[in-house]
């Protein structure tokens, strides 16, 4: 939990979500359906807020999409950020029509007569801007210096713009700054949090990979940052199903000790004493596990040189031998069944624990 200036995203009376202040560290998401598709989109939010969802954000392309925006504000069950690239009346628009926030980028809304026409936008209905900058869009006073290394860049063009932000009074702001290197991801967010100090920060690694590299570059560069204290709001950026951003941005933050929102897996390494399929057992435990909402440590050990002992610290668990497993709580074994029935009878421990 950070100690910046805490701003809220949708309507506070009915239960608008915190960012900064102390505030717990919140999950966001991103559509991957047409805005222009308002079904597909809520039915999607529907989802995405079951898996652990707090924010959704949606890309605005064009005003056409603009009547499907505004039902999906209307509807969803989740605040609304609008992404807007290059076309100023579109944030406009998306601020008259109930978005909760809006995304701009410093490198594609580079006039500042614009700019502060979606400041009024954002100000007369009382609803925050992100300032995202992004290493591939850098605002083009900074993208040309060549003195200036993209570390730099991503400072300069993101303080610059929350330095003319905070000149017209309008404080009610978040800032990304994100490349798709962890090295530069982490030190431009080391130094925007010591140089702006009372700004809520959003972090992420922009186009990170997918599933697995994106998880890895994710997990190495959000928790360095998370583990310094810095981050308000996360959006892990996966090439693949959002749904999976929000497990690995629970599990990360569980990981890290900041918040919990379900059962956590240990589970151990195989090796040439294991006498069971342990790496199935595992997968089929941690599937069956991601349905479960209790924040409790389930350990799965492929020998009893690992568990119960090593797990003992486990609120439930199995411990497996030859063809069979010793299902346990809290480091006292409770009975033994076949490797058949182990996934099942850990469940039901975990449903009667």
């Amino acid at each position: 939990m950070s100690s910046t200036r805490q701003i809220v995203v949708g309507d506070a009376a009915l239960g608008g979500v915190a960012l900064g202040g102390g505030a717990p560290v919140v999950v966001q998401s991103m559509l991957n359906i047409p805005t222009s598709d308002a079904p597909g989109c809520l039915a999607q939010i529907d989802i995405l807020a079951e898996a652990g969802c707090e924010l959704i954000r949606l890309a605005l392309p064009d005003t056409a999409s603009l009547p499907a925006f505004e039902r999906i504000c209307a509807e969803s069950p989740l605040p609304v950020i609008a992404d807007i690239h290059f076309d100023f009346r579109l944030a406009i628009a998306a601020a008259e029509l109930g978005a909760a926030k809006l995304r701009i980028n410093p490198g594609n809304i580079a006039d500042l007569d614009l700019v502060d026409a979606i400041i009024d936008a954002a100000g007369s209905v009382g609803i925050p801007i992100r300032i995202g900058v992004n290493a591939g869009s850098l605002a083009p006073e900074f993208a040309l210096r060549s003195e200036l290394s993209l570390t730099e860049k991503l400072v300069a063009s993101a303080e610059s713009f929350v330095e003319h932000f905070e000149e017209r009074d309008f404080t009610n702001i978040v800032v990304s700054a994100k490349a798709h290197d962890v090295r530069t991801t982490v030190e431009v967010y080391r130094l925007l949090a010591a140089d702006l100090p009372q700004v809520p920060l959003h972090l992420g690694v922009t186009e990170a990979g997918t599933a697995f590299t994106g998880t890895v570059k994710s997990a190495a560069a959000l928790g360095a940052l998370l583990l310094d204290g810095i981050g308000d709001t996360i959006r892990v950026s996966l090439t693949a199903d959002p749904v999976e951003e929000l497990r690995v941005a629970w599990q990360l933050l569980a990981t890290l000790g900041l918040r919990r929102r379900g059962p956590e897996l240990v589970s151990c390494p195989t090796c040439g004493r294991c006498q069971v399929d342990l790496i199935a057992l595992a997968c089929e435990v941690e599937e069956r596990l991601s349905f479960v909402r209790k924040p409790l440590t389930v350990a799965v050990m492929g020998c009893i040189v690992n568990g119960p002992g090593e797990a003992a610290s486990a609120d439930v668990g199995v411990a497996c031998g030859a063809g069979k497993g010793a299902i346990f709580s809290a480091g006292k074994i409770l009975y033994t069944v076949p490797e058949s029935t182990i996934v099942d009878a850990l469940m039901e421990e975990i449903d009667r624990y």
